[in-house]
């Protein structure tokens, strides 16, 4: 009896924790584009996110090419209306050049305290020097009032 109490304790763990260790659904903008720079994956940390707290955005990525300049636009949109965007240096994000391989770009930022709870979408472009598009992609976030876990 004490074994079988054990692992159910142990499942409902694991089953709390999943939802944080879960990679995010991601779309590429376009389906007919064939984009130079391949999202693999986006982890957001934490999930869902805490209005006024840290929230670093993880993409794991792969290209063909060598980067060596270029610019990440961000946008974020809340029931379909822009409410932030912003323009940032990909050479700021990483190292340049970005040999032709794996790659990882990440961004932490707070949101405001005020942020208002709910679904979010972000699109997130990245463009060359001569404003091609390396790749775009959207996923979706959410923003919660406080942690549903406490930190220890």
């Amino acid at each position: 009896m004490a074994v079988l109490a054990h692992s159910i304790v142990i499942c409902f763990a694991f089953y709390l924790l999943l939802p944080l260790t879960q990679s995010t659904d991601v779309k590429y903008c376009s389906l007919k584009d064939e984009y130079p720079v391949k999202v693999q994956g986006v982890k957001i940390l934490p999930d869902p996110v805490v209005r006024g707290k840290p929230v670093t955005f993880s993409i794991s990525a792969t290209t063909g090419q060598t980067i060596s300049s270029g610019k990440v636009v961000i946008e974020v949109y809340y029931f379909g209306i822009r409410v932030h965007a912003e323009t940032q240096n990909f050479c700021e994000k990483l190292s340049c050049p970005v040999s032709a391989g794996n790659f990882l770009l990440s961004h932490t930022q707070t949101l405001p305290g005020i942020t208002p709870p709910g679904s979010y979408n972000l699109k997130m472009t990245i463009k060359d020097d001569k404003n091609k598009e390396l790749s775009c992609i959207s996923f979706n976030f959410k923003v919660v009032l406080r942690s549903l876990v406490s930190a220890s």
